[in-house]
C-alpha cells in the first residue's frame, strides 16, 4: 500500500448512527482472521486463505497502516474499510487514485453496515483530501457490491476481464456527487 500523502494518521475514530471506524487493536486478530479465511466473503475475491497460514502470520495488530479502518459495532469488528492509492493499478485510469475496498463478515451482510462505513470514511477521505476522485472494482457478478457502489455515487468508468472474470471499474469524484 502507498501512503495517502500528507494525511494525518491515525485519524480520531469516526462515529456513525451505528459503527465506529477506528485503527486496528490487538482485540480485532480473531475477527481479522475470520474475514479472511471466510470463503462468503472471498467468493469474488480468489477465494479464502488458510486459517492455519493466518493464525501464523497474521500479527497481533493486523493491518496498521494509513487507510485502514476497522468497522466496529458495539465493540465488535465487523469488517474493515481500506482507502489506498493505486500508483500501479492495473487499469490505467485508475492509477494514482485512491482506491475504496472494503469487506465485511457475512454476520453483518445485509444490514447498510457497508453503506454507512464507506460513506463515513468517504466523508474523512474529503475532508483529508478535499476533491480528490476515488476509484472502486468490483466483478459484475457482485451484485451487492454493484448496488453499493451505485449508493456511494460512483459511475462506471470502464469493464474489463480479469481474474477469469468481467469486472467493473467505478468512479466517485466531487463532480459526482453534485449532479
Amino acid at each position: 500500500m502507498t501512503e495517502l500523502g500528507s494525511v494525518h494518521w491515525p485519524p480520531s475514530p469516526i462515529s456513525t448512527g451505528r459503527l465506529v471506524l477506528r485503527e486496528s487493536e490487538a482485540r480485532d486478530r480473531p475477527a481479522f482472521i475470520e474475514l479472511l479465511a471466510s470463503p462468503e466473503v472471498h467468493t469474488y475475491l480468489g477465494g479464502p486463505r488458510s486459517r492455519h497460514a493466518l493464525e501464523r502470520e497474521l500479527p497481533g495488530a493486523p493491518e496498521r497502516w494509513p487507510g485502514s479502518f476497522v468497522v466496529d459495532l458495539g465493540g465488535a469488528m465487523i469488517g474493515q474499510i481500506l482507502l489506498r492509492r493505486a500508483p500501479g493499478h492495473r487499469r490505467p485510469a485508475a492509477a494514482g487514485m485512491v482506491d475504496l475496498g472494503y469487506l465485511f463478515l457475512p454476520g453483518a451482510w445485509g444490514c447498510g453496515y457497508a453503506t454507512e462505513a464507506c460513506a463515513a470514511a468517504l466523508g474523512w477521505l474529503a475532508g483529508a483530501l478535499p476533491g480528490e476522485p476515488v476509484v472502486l472494482t468490483t466483478q459484475t457478478a457482485n451484485l451487492g457490491s454493484m448496488r453499493l457502489a451505485a449508493k456511494l455515487g460512483f459511475t462506471e468508468v470502464e469493464r474489463f476481464e480479469a481474474w477469469g472474470a468481467e469486472q467493473w471499474l467505478g468512479m466517485r469524484t466531487p463532480a459526482t456527487l453534485s449532479d
